[in-house]
């Protein structure tokens, strides 16, 4: 890198300059790729995290299996993630967005395909502890990358119509398990998970690298050629390239310069006076969101089954039932995010899932129908909130720590989703599934609390937001 990239008055106009034109430049062909690839990288994160509990209710008769070592089944995997959403979101701060995606997507769907071949309780369990750490590390690095790709206006509907591959990721991994588990055997959800996603890890290290990144590092000539990039697609057809320049390096007037000092991002800014209040809420919310929702969609097929006594095929049908749901009503999240909010959807679909689950509990987890019906809908609304935290949490942490503050932020969606899993195998054993349902509820109140302190970012700079 050359003197002047470095000196900080020309660094700062030019980094300047160069945030202007990324605010500008509509989207065009150029975002469809890394859309494409980051999202099938999601897709695959989304069914190699669920299909575990598509291949239970024939491991637990065939291995004998307790509800306790169901429950630690499902929660190791969320130990791993736990490690991989630290270990990858560093990675991501030091080495960049694309390589770290990259890793954490290879080593998910390596551990996949191992998954497929093992023959025991113990072998599985450490393989999808293994399998884990990738699992937990692509999700909010690929979130990191999208947001930077975004600008300010329309922010919110370009990230969720990116993030609805995910909920779709648990939709067909439910459909698929319901026919392919009980017509060919469990080890095929595994392969499926893992063949596709090593070829999807490959493609992703041929993604340009976030531009923002390469800003905050001070490589402000390799972000320079990225924006060209853009801007050209953009300016294609048109007979003065120069026209399009015109409109692209217009900079708001109420936006903040942009930081550009090359210095490692230290973990304990998280908590610093500036991001302590952002940081403790968005914590609390992820707790208390994946608390619900992971719960749900790892118990389900396997509650259905044992507990309810519906065949295998209903079972797993059943369950697949709550991620349609979260697809619909997460699409029409994406089109109106940008008027109502994040704090005003938040709010409202912890509240209204708390209250079906509350209905649930006390009154209505005898009937089998009354289950299907209210866990669905209550999974739907609180499932869409996972998706709006996966675009509001980079949204309020600088680039220099965005990767660390969301990695650090879906460690506590993995602890939750590890514990819940656990208490659901002893509450259904001592109290019943009514008592799952409340325990549900309560974690909802919380998450409804805890949104009425979110930072409203719409239609906000990321630089203005957290400068």
């Amino acid at each position: 890198m050359d003197a002047a990239a470095r000196s900080g008055p020309v660094t700062n106009a030019a980094a300047d300059d160069l945030i202007a034109r990324l605010e500008t430049v509509p989207f065009t062909r150029w975002h469809v790729r890394p859309r494409i690839l980051m999202g099938s990288a999601t897709f695959f994160d989304a069914f190699d995290a669920l299909s575990l509990a598509f291949v239970l209710p024939v491991l637990v008769q065939r291995w004998t299996m307790t509800a306790s070592q169901v429950g630690w089944l499902i929660a190791v995997g969320y130990v791993g993630q736990f490690v991989g959403a630290l270990l990858f979101g560093a990675i991501a701060e030091r080495a960049g967005r694309i390589r770290s995606a990259a890793g954490a997507t290879a080593l998910m769907s390596m551990m996949s395909i191992a998954c497929a071949f093992t023959g025991s309780f113990s072998s599985l369990l450490v393989l999808r502890l293994v399998q884990g750490i990738g699992v937990g590390g692509e999700m909010p690095v690929a979130a990191v990358y999208i947001n930077e790709l975004s600008k300010a206006r329309g922010r919110g509907r370009f990230f969720l119509l990116y993030e609805l591959i995910f909920p779709i990721g648990l939709m067909m991994t439910g459909q698929i398990g319901a026919l392919v588990v009980p017509a060919v055997g469990w080890q095929i959800m595994f392969l499926i998970g893992g063949i596709p996603g090593l070829a999807i890890a490959l493609l992703l290290l041929g993604l340009p690298e976030s531009p923002r990144w390469l800003i905050s590092k001070g490589r402000l000539n390799e972000a320079e050629r990225i924006v060209r990039e853009i801007e050209s697609t953009f300016a294609k057809g048109a007979a003065d390239s120069r026209v399009a320049r015109s409109v692209e390096v217009q900079a708001s007037p109420q936006s903040a310069p942009t930081p550009t000092a090359v210095s490692r991002p230290r973990w304990s800014e998280l908590v610093s006076t500036h991001y302590r209040k952002r940081t403790l809420v968005v914590w609390a919310l992820w707790a208390s969101a994946y608390f619900i929702t992971n719960g749900l969609n790892n118990w389900m097929p396997t509650l259905y089954n044992r507990v309810y006594h519906l065949p295998l095929n209903e079972s797993l049908r059943a369950a697949t039932l709550t991620n349609v749901a979260q697809v619909a009503l997460l699409l029409g999240c994406a089109f109106v995010i940008d008027r109502l909010g994040r704090r005003a959807w938040t709010g409202a679909a912890f509240g209204v899932g708390t209250v079906l689950l509350l209905v649930l509990g006390a009154y209505a987890a005898q009937s089998v129908m009354a289950v299907i019906a209210l866990v669905t809908i209550a999974y739907g609304v609180v499932g869409s909130v996972n998706a709006v935290l996966y675009l509001y949490t980079p949204e309020i942490y600088p680039t220099r720590m965005r990767a660390i503050g969301t990695g650090a932020a879906t460690c506590w969606l993995r602890l939750a989703s590890a514990v819940g899993p656990v208490l659901v195998g002893y509450l259904v054993a001592a109290r019943g599934p009514a008592a799952v349902f409340l325990m549900f509820a309560a974690a909802g109140l919380i998450g409804a609390f805890g949104a009425g302190a979110m930072l409203e970012t719409r239609n906000r700079r990321l630089e203005e937001i957290a400068p």
